[in-house]
């Protein structure tokens, strides 16, 4: 029963993938046909997550009512809805109004398989959980990509995924009085969690030494992610002068970096602890952002792609295993809601911003700002790690 719920989670989370790259991977194409600036993307995205950030502050009500079944249920409909309008919509306007049921089951859904699998299931899971939204995140290029290559239209590549989405929603469906008696046998665990909640509900958990520097490296982690995702394309058709198809294409290797990242983290989480994965995975990254900002032959970008997307592999997932661990179990879910807070701000304003700032000057700007985030990201990182050192030592 564990491995088919298993399953059924993994399958949603590539559903949450798909749509998520799709955008930047087709904008170039897209504003052509509705005769949009290219900082349009930004807008529309910062919608998106603008959904993302109010339903994600509206899940722990709604899953305490609605169960986790129902809900994820309930938002793969949604998102599904939603591509599908955006398969037919006829100005940006149209594209705007339907971004925000996007956001809206897209945030439900991750905090709530989120929390289910950090309750059900072993920690190694929450990298293969991630791993499998890096499939889905990574299909989303490739479909537009082919699409696009082939003469066809991009609104079918939104088509496509559409129906991928009704299909989960049917499966989601029928399994709908599993969920619920699954979610029944763990009630009292449940229960049990609240009470140790409200126990430490007065403590201001921003005063915990870190706790800042932690949300820090979580906006910044977002804003390469979101960024990269969005403006890839656009940086490889102004500056390296590739196709739109070509761009695609590579842009969906960045996700599979994270993608085959993410199931390798999964394996090495039983060797190694997370604050070397992280400092591993930042390290990493920012090799792959100096690849792209040096100027070498448009394949040298594909390697600075995949590398970021390597490296960005293991941040986000051992970040979140590891906030317990940093700043106690009593706090750990108060911290974990201010750390997702500041993770989906990033990736709705630091992209439109760039965005903005590049269409009025170059997408060369591109690779600089990486550099500049994911220092910022290694800076506050390593001070965590300095602070938990010496709380260490202090016990002892």
């Amino acid at each position: 029963m564990a491995t088919f719920f298993l399953i059924i989670i993994y399958l949603a989370f590539i559903s949450l993938g798909l749509p998520d790259s799709m955008l930047g991977a087709a904008w170039p194409i897209m504003r052509l046909d509705y005769g949009a600036p290219v900082e349009t993307a930004g807008l529309l995205s910062m919608v998106v997550v603008g959904g993302t950030i109010i339903s994600s502050l509206a899940s722990s009500a709604v899953l305490q009512r609605l169960g986790t079944g129902k809900v994820t249920f309930i938002s793969v409909a949604v998102t599904a809805l939603a591509l599908l309008g955006f398969s037919y919509s006829s100005s940006v306007i149209w594209l705007a109004v339907l971004a925000l049921p996007l956001g809206l089951g897209a945030g439900s859904i991750d905090t709530g398989l989120n929390n289910y699998v950090a309750t059900h299931y072993k920690a190694h899971h929450m990298s293969w959980l991630h791993c499998f939204w890096g499939i889905g995140a990574m299909l989303g290029p490739i479909l537009m990509s082919g699409y696009i290559s082939n003469g066809d239209s991009w609104r079918k590549g939104f088509l496509t995924v559409s129906l991928i989405q009704f299909v989960l929603v049917i499966l989601l469906f029928v399994t709908l009085p599993l969920w619920k008696r699954t979610e029944n046998i763990g009630q009292e665990a449940a229960q049990s969690g609240e009470a140790a909640e409200s126990a430490s509900t007065d403590r201001n958990v921003l005063k915990i030494k870190g706790v800042k520097l932690a949300m820090i490296t979580f906006l910044f982690y977002c804003g390469v992610e979101a960024t990269l995702g969005l403006w890839g394309s656009s940086f490889l058709v102004n500056v390296k002068e590739l196709s739109p198809a070509t761009a695609a294409g590579w842009v969906s290797l960045y996700y599979g970096g994270i993608t085959a990242g993410r199931l390798i983290t999964g394996f090495i989480t039983f060797k190694y602890s997370n604050h070397v994965l992280i400092r591993a995975g930042l390290v990493i990254s920012l090799l792959g952002a100096v690849v792209l900002a040096l100027p070498l032959p448009a394949v040298f970008s594909l390697f600075g792609f995949i590398l970021v997307g390597l490296g960005s592999a293991p941040i986000f997932p051992c970040m979140l295993h590891e906030t317990p661990t940093r700043f106690g179990k009593e706090n750990s879910q108060k911290i974990m809601g201010y750390q997702m807070a500041l993770a989906y701000t990033g990736g709705a304003f630091l992209p439109p911003l760039l965005g903005w700032i590049a269409a009025r000057s170059t997408f060369m700007i591109l690779p600089g700002a990486m550099i500049g985030f994911i220092v910022v990201m290694l800076m506050s990182s390593e001070q965590i790690n300095t602070l938990m050192k010496k709380k260490l030592q202090h016990f002892r």
